[in-house]
């Protein structure tokens, strides 16, 4: 296959590849000790990286690329019971990490690798060896969140990750000459994946916050940056930060480009950032087995307010499916939609050469999670619009409510809830009721504790902007919800009612 990074072949140049804090490295730098790297552990077997955010994390997982081992991004804040199932699932010949490091006990098996950023003496004068792999060969094995049991390892190959790159290139015209901005995790798709592989695939810039701070943002979209990734709990931050930080907005309004992704971006977030910068967020979909399916398109603005792009981002969808995804919605006995009218809610299943392989050492589970047709099964519920937009409602297991005859979104009551001035933050569940079958429960965090606003007044405040099916027939007051690493929230660890 070509190579997954052209810009590291031949003689790289002196443009840079990374950036965390003050530690940078160019196209030569990050050739010469990738390829270091590579040489260290082409015997190797699976590979595992301790992913701290720092360029260690990054040499080791392109270095791994080139030789053709498969990577296992390795989350340092893991509790040893998780980490250890993810040691001995994967079981890896060696481990790599930043000298300086404290690994954990469990790691104690795997020989240690310490990345050297370098590089080695007389290594090929800066240039990275070719890559030596075939198209189907694992490139990662990514480990989902384990809310349902025991994390999984899903095996991602070098086509879906290339797809998918190049997928979002042509939607967001994302090219060599764009500076991206996160402060994402690297264990995961959207910090690693996008946030550091889609950059140097382009070959353009990763500069890496290490911790999200809104002045960091400005900062570096101040200062020649085009792109911003982030999740909702970023842009929240963002949001209420900027009525007060007239250089913040300034700094978002000369973005070329605002993604968000990992969870929905309530409306009302959206367009405060667009009131106040004129740049509207690009959410994007997808998920560890399938990497990217869906997203708006990214056009230049256009001066004339009249004007309305093709494909332009909406508040509140995630876009159309990627070239290469196909993408339908179904109902609970696997049929079709008969037609997307934008109300109608189904799961979502799709197909395309974006998805994972297999679950690593887990033929039930991969067989159960196709159909068989071949159509993966997300587990994410989602409307489609009659020109194709997707609007994600929530998951099939925590977030699909069936109330009175009805099929229940979360999502939207969620948003809605947002929109309130009395609500900081909410989250939907359903609960059984004798009557309604399920009933909608809320889950509010107040933004003023001493004077929550009242049950009644959130279920009007429902009722008015949705159907009243829709409105929370209970609510519980928190002082804060529970979230993952990557800001999504916890539902299954909410309290019990």
């Amino acid at each position: 296959m070509s190579s997954l990074f052209p810009a590291l072949a031949g003689s790289p140049g002196e443009r840079v590849a990374l950036r965390f804090g003050d530690r940078t490295l160019t196209y030569r730098d990050l050739a010469s000790a990738a390829g270091a790297t590579a040489a260290r552990i082409r015997e190797a077997g699976r590979v595992a990286v301790w992913a701290t955010p720092a360029p260690e994390t990054a040499v080791a997982v392109v270095g791994a690329l080139l030789a053709g081992v498969p990577a296992v991004p390795l989350n340092p804040k893991s509790g040893e019971k998780e980490l250890g199932h993810i040691v001995s699932d994967s079981a890896p010949t060696t481990v790599l990490a930043a000298a300086g490091d404290d690994l954990p006990a469990v790691l104690a098996g795997p020989a240690r690798l310490d990345v050297d950023l370098d590089g080695a003496p007389g290594h090929g004068g800066g240039s990275a060896p070719k890559d030596r792999a075939a198209d189907g060969d694992p490139a990662l094995v990514v480990y989902t969140s384990g809310t349902t049991g025991p994390p999984k390892g899903a095996v991602l190959s070098r086509r879906a990750v290339a797809v998918t790159l190049d997928a979002l290139a042509d939607a967001w015209q994302w090219t060599g000459a764009d500076v991206l901005v996160h402060a994402l995790p690297l264990f995961h798709v959207h910090g690693l994946v996008l946030g550091v592989l889609g950059p140097l695939r382009r070959g353009g810039t990763v500069r890496h916050l290490g911790r999200f701070t809104t002045e960091g943002v400005a900062r570096e979209l101040g200062d020649g940056a085009t792109m911003l990734f982030g999740v909702p709990t970023m842009y929240h931050r963002i949001a209420e930060a900027l009525p007060g930080d007239p250089a913040l907005a300034r700094a978002l309004a000369g973005a070329r480009l605002l993604v968000s992704g990992s969870a929905a971006l309530p409306v009302h977030d959206h367009e405060q950032i667009a009131a106040a910068t004129g740049r509207r967020v690009i959410e994007r979909y997808g998920m560890t087995e399938t990497l990217m399916l869906c997203s708006s398109r990214w056009t230049p603005p256009d001066p004339r307010p009249s004007v309305r792009a093709d494909g332009e981002p909406r508040a509140g969808t995630v876009g159309v499916p990627l070239p290469g995804v196909e993408l339908r919605l179904v109902e609970d006995d696997g049929t079709p939609l008969a037609s997307y009218d934008g109300e109608s809610v189904g799961e979502i299943q799709v197909r395309g050469p974006n998805l994972f392989t297999e679950y690593l050492n887990r033929p039930d589970a991969t067989a159960a999670a196709f159909t068989a047709d071949g159509w993966f099964r997300t587990g994410d519920m989602a409307v489609r619009d009659p020109d194709g937009y997707v609007r994600i409602v929530g998951r099939r297991a925590t977030d699909l409510i069936k109330s009175g005859g009805y099929k229940i979104g979360a999502g939207e009551i969620e948003n809605a809830l947002l929109e309130h001035p009395g609500v900081r933050e909410a989250a939907v569940t359903g609960e059984p009721d004798a009557d309604l079958g399920e009933r909608i429960v809320a889950w509010i965090v107040p933004a003023d504790p001493q004077a929550p606003p009242a049950a009644r007044e959130l279920a009007d405040h429902v009722a008015g902007r949705l159907a009243p099916h829709k409105r929370p027939r209970v609510v519980r007051l928190l002082d804060s919800l529970p979230r993952n690493d990557m800001g999504k929230i916890m539902k299954r660890a909410l309290p019990r009612g």
